[in-house]
């Protein structure tokens, strides 16, 4: 039986679109208190007021840069007395920058991701799971990547990067055993989100060309993937999941129709 999810605090970041949008969008019904953090204030405020409007749940904004170690510090502290137990975490920020040569690739580029997709997760990690450990109660999911378990050309720095995530995940369960706070790392496939356009710098047309003649997944499933490891008996803890569209089965084959 699915266990409830009424009343716990869930922190979701890159909350603002794609896979953490679709988090709170499936979590706001079950009853679970949302603080959804991500850099980008206006679609924050607008999913929030939408989700109070259509679940009168309770939704807690929270403009957040994962990258600043000392904001996310400073934002976890200062959370309002009755936010800062969290319950479950979701290290959801993260993105990619381009498809450069390694040798070829702009510097800033590399650092947007690593500080995004690694130490971002670590400072965040970092605040919250002492508080975790210190209620014996608390589940961390960390959103990599297939990128994580096999390099593509052009995207060795994103997927060395989400091999880290993948490498975080299962160092951070060893540190907790014996606790019975839990951690799952999730590893999608091909998922259409904004993903793709941050990626190409803004060109639309060409994050289309990403998931051109194929049936990619959508925030939306790896959310559902999602709320099923936190849903489980306290003494199961779903470690690793790799999710991907039935059109892909790996990074290097993508079955693609004719349009």
């Amino acid at each position: 039986m699915p266990a409830s999810l009424a009343n716990q605090t869930v922190l979701i970041t890159g909350a603002s679109s794609g896979i953490g949008a679709a988090c709170a969008r499936q979590l706001a019904p079950t009853g679970a208190r949302l603080i959804l953090a991500a850099r980008r204030a206006e679609p924050l405020q607008a999913l929030t007021e939408a989700l109070q409007q259509q679940h009168s749940v309770e939704v807690l904004p929270l403009v957040l840069d994962v990258r600043q170690a000392e904001a996310v510090s400073t934002a976890i502290a200062e959370l309002p007395e009755d936010w800062r137990a969290i319950d479950i975490l979701i290290n959801n920020a993260g993105l990619s920058r381009g498809l450069d040569k390694q040798y070829e690739a702009p510097l800033d580029d590399w650092e947007a991701m690593i500080d995004t997709n690694i130490k971002g997760l670590l400072y965040v990690t970092r605040t919250v799971v002492p508080g975790m450990v210190a209620r014996h109660h608390g589940h961390v999911v960390n959103v990599g990547s297939i990128a994580g378990r096999q390099t593509y050309p052009g995207g060795s720095v994103y997927c060395a990067t989400k091999a880290a995530v993948r490498s975080l995940s299962e160092g951070l369960k060893l540190d907790l055993l014996g606790t019975p706070v839990r951690v799952t790392n999730i590893d999608p496939g091909l998922v259409e989100t904004e993903f793709s356009v941050v990626r190409f710098g803004g060109d639309a047309d060409l994050a289309k060309g990403v998931y051109q003649g194929m049936t990619p997944l959508t925030g939306d499933d790896v959310a559902d993937v999602i709320l099923f490891a936190i849903t489980r008996p306290a003494h199961v803890n779903i470690s690793d999941l790799l999710v991907m569209p039935t059109d892909q089965s790996s990074v290097f084959h993508v079955h693609r129709r004719a349009e």
